[in-house]
């Protein structure tokens, strides 16, 4: 019976003595987690042995480590906010202040008020487009702006795209040649976001290229193709960055966005985009997806 007993009470003092442990333990977690700063990178330790605590310790170091990723990228968002900003704000400024100039002329050279005003009115509508630009922008990166693709015919949307920028086509002396296999080229894509892209890779042709613009195509595969200008050469790889630069090419206008929304909405679309050069052109190439672009019989 004594045995027994001395067993027991042993059992017990072992089950008080792990409980303390479990207790301290517990206790010191905690005071770690209420004293070390939120933007700490803290990692808590388990000093005593059990699958438990070391459990419950890799499960609180998991969300430790969740929460200092989303900070991080919190942190990330607001100084791309902050970039696009700042940069964007001096592309808005330009135009809005080259407006201003010309209504302060308007007051002292009346006579010449058709002309002042078409100036004003065309430098409005370049603030219009950048305002445009960066509002699509921010939708897309915001990700709310979904895109419903179906199976359509890819030329119809650049046929509108090459209507709607003849003007601009006509004076930059720029006809465009257009090489395709067949007219009823199919591809998976939103209307609306193709003739987007189309819009800004001729846009694009236009303000940095050097002359001429080629668009050719085949099955799931369309490229634009124009000379670049004299000097530094873009690098394919981040001419689709935001405000990317190779020299001073941008001071020909736009927000730098351009191509950043093209790989954005070819990306939504299940498509990719690339680029390269050859001697002293520049092709784009936009790539739809192989499971829907094909040729449909005649």
């Amino acid at each position: 019976m004594l045995p027994a007993l001395i067993l027991a009470l042993a059992a017990l003092g072992l089950a008080v003595t792990r409980l303390w442990a479990y207790r301290t333990q517990m206790l010191e977690m905690a005071r770690v987690l209420e004293e070390t700063p939120a933007e700490s990178n803290l990692r808590l330790t388990v000093g005593m042995s059990g699958a438990l605590p070391r459990r419950l310790c890799r499960a609180m170091n998991a969300r430790l480590e969740e929460g200092r990723q989303l900070r991080l990228e919190t942190q990330k968002r607001e100084q791309e906010l902050k970039y696009t900003m700042a940069c964007i704000s001096h592309d808005i400024r330009t135009p809005l202040a080259g407006a201003m100039g010309y209504l302060q002329l308007l007051e002292g050279e009346p006579e010449r008020q058709a002309e002042y005003l078409d100036i004003v009115g065309k430098r409005l509508e370049e603030l219009e487009g950048l305002l445009e630009e960066l509002f699509l922008y921010t939708r897309l990166q915001g990700g709310s702006l979904p895109l419903e693709c179906e199976s359509m015919a890819a030329l119809p949307p650049l046929w509108d795209a090459l209507a709607e920028l003849y003007p601009q086509l006509e004076a930059a002396g720029v006809e465009p040649e257009l090489r395709f296999d067949r007219e009823d080229l199919k591809v998976r894509a939103n209307p609306e976001a193709l003739g987007r892209v189309y819009r800004n890779l001729i846009v694009n042709a236009l303000r940095h290229g050097g002359g001429g613009l080629t668009v050719s195509g085949g099955d799931g595969v369309i490229c634009f193709s124009n000379e670049l200008l004299p000097g530094p050469m873009p690098d394919p790889e981040h001419l689709f960055d935001r405000f990317y630069q190779s020299s001073p090419a941008r001071a020909k206008g736009g927000a730098g966005l351009g191509l950043s929304i093209v790989r954005e909405l070819m990306e939504r679309m299940g498509g990719q985009v690339s680029a390269q050069i050859t001697e002293d052109r520049l092709e784009i190439r936009l790539s739809f997806s192989p499971a829907y672009s094909n040729y449909e019989n005649t």
